[in-house]
């Protein structure tokens, strides 16, 4: 690889994905391969794709069309979940070098390293059945952001009948307790003051084994150097009771921050996409959450225009988000993916119905969001600042993900401080005040 002095990232998708990314990247930096912008003419750009979307898919496209202009010599590598799908689709793309599947991308090495000696024009692409995808690789990320994302868990057993993420990344997997935790000390070491738990399925940890998700966030809340750890989406019926009163109520480092998945608030809907709880089981969740810690903060993600989601279904949902406490909507139209069950539903909701329901979700989040946001005015709470000067504010988030700014002060960057949450602005971030270690003393 010695033609190769720069190599430049995007990633698409999930936090699972940056972690991955990251992990990539630092495999380049070993050798000596700076890691640079896309701007800054990189001798390689690798795409780390997801394939969730059909736009994910467009957009991969589209950003290959983009390097080439800025620089035709560049060389092209796509990974992640799209590579894994579609590898010979994307070989045929104009401008891709590479095409690594699920097996291979942790071994960019070795094929770059096999394409320095051969004089082939040809597209490089090398990819496996996914269910020969079993071995565990760990990531975490770092330098890219504040706070770390730690991959604790990858693949899916669940096939829920919209999804191709199984068929990208394989079976449920993970690493052992002890394992895991090896990766959070190298994290703790760093600069990192968060970490947040990411994976396909995280809920699933250790797939029914004598080791759990359970058993491992109470292992990590013991890990030193690391101030916050943050649960990323964890299914419902994998949220046990005792997971959500140790966050809660015994545990020191877990921030009260959920993000579970809904994807519907009608029962027979959740049998159409195979989905493993009905609505009391998710409403009963929310409320113990809530009981338990009133200031908690609930994210839901929810599918619009399934196959089926008639006008009555789909007011189901909304009438069931609008009762429940919850602080935010992740919304997603739905999309028909390849090689799913979903796909060959008959029923299907007309893309203008899809896109109709779509924004009265995403005003509802507005909604529920400002009224979370709300309540926590005049309270003092726990930020980390990110590294980011805009126009004079910097920005952080408290240990219950509300988003607030403070005049800029660099000293302050990667730092956890007390903060008085003072004014809601109409952007729904919160205009807040510094609580200085003085005033700490004198309350």
């Amino acid at each position: 690889m010695i033609q190769f002095k720069k190599v430049a990232f995007h990633t698409f998708g999930c936090k699972l994905n940056f972690s991955e990314t990251s992990t990539i990247s630092r495999l380049f930096e070993d050798v000596g391969i700076a890691k640079v912008a896309l701007d800054e003419h990189p001798d390689i750009f690798i795409v780390n794709t997801c394939s969730v979307t059909e736009n994910a898919d467009k957009r991969c496209k589209q950003l290959v069309r983009k390097v080439k202009r800025l620089n035709p010599d560049c060389y092209v590598v796509i990974i992640g979940c799209f590579a894994q799908l579609k590898p010979k689709e994307i070989a045929e793309m104009d401008g891709v070098d590479m095409v690594l599947g699920a097996n291979e991308k942790f071994n960019i090495m070795e094929h770059l390293d096999k394409m320095e000696h051969t004089s082939s024009d040809e597209v490089h692409v090398s990819y496996d059945s996914i269910k020969k995808t079993k071995e565990f690789i760990p990531s975490f990320s770092l330098g890219d952001r504040t706070r770390s994302f730690l991959k604790i868990q990858d693949g899916c057993d669940y096939f829920c009948t919209f999804c191709t993420i199984p068929l990208a990344r394989g079976k449920s997997r993970n690493a052992s307790i002890k394992d895991t935790l090896s990766e959070a000390k190298k994290i703790a070491e760093t600069s990192v003051k968060e970490v947040v738990l990411t994976g396909v399925n995280i809920g699933d940890f250790g797939q029914g084994g004598k080791e759990d998700f359970y058993s491992l966030i109470k292992e990590l809340d013991q890990v030193k150097g690391i101030d916050r750890f943050r649960i990323s989406s964890i299914e419902p019926n994998l949220l046990t009771d005792e997971i959500i009163h140790f966050c809660l109520k015994d545990a020191e480092k877990i921030a009260p921050h959920f993000h579970i998945p809904l994807q519907s608030g009608n029962d027979e809907m959740l049998k159409a996409m195979r989905r493993k709880y009905d609505t009391q089981l998710y409403e009963n969740r929310i409320n113990l959450i809530k009981s338990l810690r009133p200031d908690a903060c609930i994210g839901v993600d929810v599918i619009v225009g399934f196959p089926g989601e008639t006008d009555e279904f789909f007011n189901d949902t909304l009438n069931f988000l609008k009762r429940l406490d919850v602080s935010y909507l992740h919304v997603f139209t739905y999309s028909e993916r390849a090689n799913t069950t979903a796909k060959k539903m008959i029923d299907v909701v007309p893309m203008s119905k899809r896109k109709e329901r779509s924004q009265i979700l995403h005003l509802l989040s507005d909604r529920k969001k400002r009224a979370f946001y709300a309540k926590n005015k005049n309270t003092e709470r726990k930020v980390l600042f990110e590294n980011e000067d805009n126009s004079g504010m910097m920005y952080g988030f408290t240990e219950n993900y509300v988003k607030i700014k403070i005049p800029y002060q660099e000293n302050l960057t990667n730092t956890i401080q007390s903060v008085s949450l003072t004014e809601l602005d109409r952007d729904i971030i919160y205009k807040s005040e510094l609580i200085t270690t003085s005033k700490q003393n004198l309350n």
